[in-house]
């Protein structure tokens, strides 16, 4: 497929990765971050070195791999369903899902009282039961361990990457779910990679600025994925 339109939501995503990486990201994925630069800082060693890993550049690529190996998988499925039900209109269904998931999360950044009685008890639960057996990682995170952390954390629930993956789905075109949700991991990556070489409080004084802006672009991704599948109608 790889048109076009879906560079430009890959674009898309790859922005809404930096901004949700600022507004959502410091707050979810932070503390993970954190804790491995703790660890690594205390391992001996040069100053810059210790810097170096803090960047967590293993970690960063093990969560990209695994966004762009969900976005892929999820594309390939429903590519091989429209064939199968011989119908376009599939693809333009599961993109309509993908644009009101943007348009939900655009308006419960904007009057947040709209994301009352939905609480995120049931994600809380599904994160501590992934993280309990990654302990042993999160003692020794540098090199492979750090890449096995990403791909292991790239699975926590997030509306984001739910979205995101929506979109990748309704591209039905492997390749082009997998650019899409790789660019969106790339964005997530200056911000926390902020968090991991100076700390959550210098990465949340910019958070306040992303959260303002972050509902605006959800907006814009709701355009883009409602457009995408008009055309496929």
């Amino acid at each position: 497929m790889m048109d076009g339109m879906v560079w430009s939501l890959a674009a898309a995503m790859f922005t809404t990765g930096m901004l949700g990486g600022l507004s959502h990201c410091v707050g979810m994925c932070g503390p993970f971050v954190l804790a491995q630069a703790g660890a690594l800082s205390a391992v001996p060693g040069p100053a810059l070195a210790r810097a170096r890993g803090s960047m967590l550049l293993p970690y960063h690529l093990g969560r990209i791999t695994t966004y762009a190996a969900l976005g892929g998988l999820v594309a390939a499925g429903s590519g091989m369903v429209t064939r199968a039900a011989g119908v376009a209109w599939v693809l333009a269904a599961i993109l309509a899902l993908a644009a009101l998931l943007f348009l939900r999360q655009g308006l419960v950044g904007l009057f947040p009282r709209l994301a009352s009685g939905t609480g995120g008890g049931w994600a809380e639960g599904v994160g501590r039961a992934l993280t309990r057996p990654l302990r042993p990682l999160f003692a020794r995170p540098g090199g492979i361990n750090g890449y096995l952390l990403g791909l292991a954390l790239g699975l926590l629930p997030c509306g984001l990457v739910y979205a995101g993956l929506a979109s990748a789905m309704g591209t039905g075109d492997p390749l082009s779910g997998m650019v899409m949700m790789a660019a969106f991991g790339a964005g997530t990556v200056p911000a926390l990679m902020a968090v991991g070489l100076l700390g959550g409080a210098a990465a949340n004084r910019w958070r306040g600025v992303a959260a303002k802006l972050t509902p605006l672009l959800m907006l814009v991704n709701a355009v883009l994925v409602a457009r995408m599948a008009w055309h496929m109608v």
